[in-house]
């Protein structure tokens, strides 16, 4: 059973990190064209981040499946894409439609490749976790934070950022950092439950 559950999680990882590495390499084009300046703008979404993170780990999973620092990777990976996937279908979804959410390669980066990592994390990859241990899956969402407020409100003229994903909307952005943190959280605490299971 143990060889079953590794080879379906080779595949699971394969698939995330080969959909991701194509999804990524599309941003540097427009136009058929090469375009870093594109790629560069892209990276500024905590969607794209989260992605080449958990591509990242699904990569790791392939070639360092039995060490521990590989799964608690994977771990932080899968918690940052399922931040993604929760924010869509919760916030970004009603507000700006799930069809343009879900189209083309976002359907992969914002819903596909999150439920794949969570399987392949929770179903065939389980090793245990502890309760403390589960919130390292917060790393993604406490770094990018303080960044993506400092972007939107206090960087100089210029060199700010949009509102894209509308966190401040109404001048709310206090009450949308706590939920974010709060969210991330519960999804951590889930994790622990689906990690420890019956292992």
């Amino acid at each position: 059973m143990e060889n079953v559950n590794e080879k379906i999680s080779f595949l699971i990882n394969l698939f995330i990190f080969a959909v991701t590495g194509i999804s990524v390499a599309m941003l540097f084009w427009r136009d058929g064209k090469w375009c870093p300046s594109r790629a560069k703008n892209a990276f500024r979404f905590f969607t794209v981040q989260s992605n080449v993170l958990c591509a990242a780990a699904a990569l790791c999973m392939l070639l360092f499946r039995d060490a521990e620092w590989t799964y608690y990777l994977k771990i932080i990976g899968t918690a940052a894409v399922t931040v993604t996937m929760m924010t869509v279908l919760l916030f970004l979804g009603p507000s700006f439609g799930y069809r343009y959410m879900f189209k083309g390669s976002d359907l992969f980066m914002h819903l596909l490749t999150p439920l794949l990592a969570l399987v392949s994390l929770c179903v065939f990859e389980r090793r245990g976790l502890s309760f403390a241990a589960s919130f390292i899956g917060m790393t993604h969402v406490v770094l990018y934070a303080p960044l993506y407020l400092y972007k939107i409100l206090y960087a100089p003229e210029g060199k700010r950022w949009d509102d894209f994903y509308g966190f401040n909307r109404g001048g709310n952005w206090k009450i949308s950092y706590v939920l974010m943190h709060i969210g991330t959280a519960l999804i951590c605490i889930a994790m622990y439950f689906a990690l420890r299971g019956n292992y």
